[in-house]
């Protein structure tokens, strides 16, 4: 997904921050390689992770990082749920989000170098039946596109149809971007999106003849040793898996468990479930140009380097903003932009290839620094960027020689800023609300099936004297509708660890009908993937 979740990456771009008070105690548990020595700079790694954790509240943090071909460290802090014992570490699996899509383009990149595609290949030539809004896009639509969010989709255009998760199958997902709206022009800009990975991974399945969840246990996971990977959310968790439980701050403010979550319509943009221990394995592979050792012994490539070089290469550039304090401007990048796959970018003269990901209660970041051989994974189960953030910084400042920075002081900075642009947000609402204004019509008025094209129908319907609102494809959004002023209500969802609240807004026509629904979210800090705001809902007699 997301990223579901982008925070603070270099501090220029921030969605959905949490700061809570209920992380339990952990002495960090570590697994060092005794191949790789950590250098002198990381002494006290161990105590810093612990203390990143508790900083933002985060119950579990694993860790591991690679250098030249080893293992430096492995290592897991905290607990995998609040209110139980068991700790975090290196074997800890947690859900690794849009991390995901660098498997996805690999895949991509394994077949392209038997000669079965070619990214350059239309994909409609691989999927007949796939179709854009606009036609000129559908035609000129390549594999590598798809990789790269240059579409000209808006950001997260078109997650409400898997996330929060929806029982449409992936075909119907990627049918129905035929009417999801273009932003922008093709090619033109950057914007991160979730459905067109969709679109690859049933370029995989047409082009191998296996799904893609096969594809990648055949050819990366049991190759590369992965044992500790699927890729799919676990369909039991039994008191002995070694699997990490997401956390949220419902309401934005009280950390809790969430519900697992399976990802079951678009597992190639995030559905990946692994270890530390095992994208050590994953990061090795990569810093060395797509080569590994197999079980026998002998070296063999996953894909070649010119694939490598092509999805490690800045294809959409990205617009680099001010830091949101300055203490994060040690951070900001000279270069930034998204490869296949892969973000790309630079710190301290040195080019970074990396992603994050963001998943229901978990957030992640994985980060290599090629001409080091470095590699470096955070995975955490909070809501929270900062934390990850954090650690990573830390860990590239010892390998670079770096100034020592406060860097848990700086994000620490950098989410305070944050809530408080949320909160002055909410008090312009209040400013602006009609306090003693009253929904212009009765309750009945406002009742019925609601259908937008992309995302299907979502009823509002009295209950109790209250009006609630279901999008009929997805349990978790459902919710009552609180006026608000006039015509406009706020949908309270029943879930309240999604914090995806949303402004509701009826128009009505001359004669005080509904004409059509518009929404979007109440709070700037709203993950993305609630593109609430792309949803054009008319009511359903209407439209016949």
């Amino acid at each position: 997904m997301p990223p579901l979740r982008y925070l603070l990456a270099f501090g220029v771009t921030s969605f959905a921050f949490a700061l809570a008070a209920h992380a339990q105690d952990a002495a960090p548990t570590a697994v060092a390689s005794s191949a790789g020595a950590r250098p002198d700079a990381l002494a006290d790694f161990d105590a810093y992770v612990d203390a990143t954790r508790k900083q933002f509240d985060v119950p579990g943090i694993a860790v591991a990082i690679v250098k030249d071909g080893k293992v430096v460290l492995e290592m897991g802090s905290g607990v995998r749920k609040l209110g139980e014992p068991a700790k975090v570490d290196a074997h800890t699996q947690f859900a690794i989000a849009s991390n995901t899509k660098a498997f996805t383009a690999a895949s991509l990149a394994i077949l392209a170098d038997e000669h079965k595609l070619d990214m350059n290949d239309r994909v409609i030539d691989r999927l007949p039946w796939f179709q854009m809004s606009d036609p000129y896009v559908t035609r000129e639509m390549r594999v590598r596109d798809l990789l790269a969010h240059r579409s000209g989709l808006s950001l997260g255009a078109g997650d409400l149809l898997y996330w929060p998760a929806t029982s449409y199958t992936t075909k119907e997902v990627v049918q129905r971007l035929r009417y999801v709206p273009l932003a922008n022009s093709f090619r033109a800009g950057y914007a991160y999106d979730n459905i067109l990975f969709a679109v690859a991974g049933l370029v995989i399945e047409q082009v191998s003849g296996k799904p893609w969840a096969d594809f990648v246990r055949e050819r990366i996971f049991v190759p590369l040793g992965m044992t500790e990977s699927q890729s799919h959310a676990p369909d039991t968790i039994g008191p002995n898996d070694d699997i990490a439980t997401g956390h949220a701050k419902f309401d934005f403010k009280d950390l809790k468990p969430v519900a697992a979550m399976s990802w079951s319509n678009n597992p190639t943009a995030g559905g990946i479930y692994t270890s530390v221990h095992d994208l050590s394995k994953w990061m090795n592979m990569q810093l060395a140009g797509g080569k590994y050792i197999d079980a026998s012994g002998k070296e063999q490539h996953l894909f070649s380097e010119k694939r490598q070089a092509e999805m490690w290469s800045l294809i959409t550039p990205i617009a680099i903003s001010e830091p949101v304090v300055p203490e994060l401007k040690a951070a900001k990048p000279n270069f930034y932009g998204y490869g296949e796959g892969w973000f790309v970018s630079d710190y301290r003269g040195h080019k970074l290839v990396w992603h994050t990901g963001g998943w229901p209660g978990m957030v992640s970041r994985l980060t290599l620094v090629p001409d080091l051989k470095l590699g470096i994974v955070v995975l955490t189960n909070q809501e929270t960027g900062a934390a990850f953030q954090a650690v990573t910084m830390r860990a590239l400042d010892a390998y670079m020689d770096a100034p020592k920075t406060d860097w848990i002081a700086a994000y620490a900075a950098g989410v305070k800023k944050m809530e408080g642009n949320a909160d002055d947000s909410m008090k312009k609402h209040e400013a602006a609300r009609a306090k003693g204004s009253k929904p212009s019509l009765p309750l009945d008025g406002y009742t019925g099936t609601y259908r937008d094209p992309w995302y299907g129908d979502v009823t509002v319907a009295k209950q109790g004297g209250k009006l609630v609102m279901t999008f009929t494809k997805t349990a978790q959004l459902t919710g009552t509708l609180e006026p608000w002023q006039h015509d406009t209500f706020i949908a309270r969802w029943n879930d309240r660890s999604l914090n995806g609240d949303a402004f509701v807004n009826f128009a009505l026509d001359p004669d005080g009908k509904v004409r059509e629904v518009r929404m979007e979210p109440v709070s700037p800090l709203t993950d993305f993937s609630f593109d609430f705001q792309d949803l054009r809902l008319a009511p359903v007699e209407a439209s016949k």
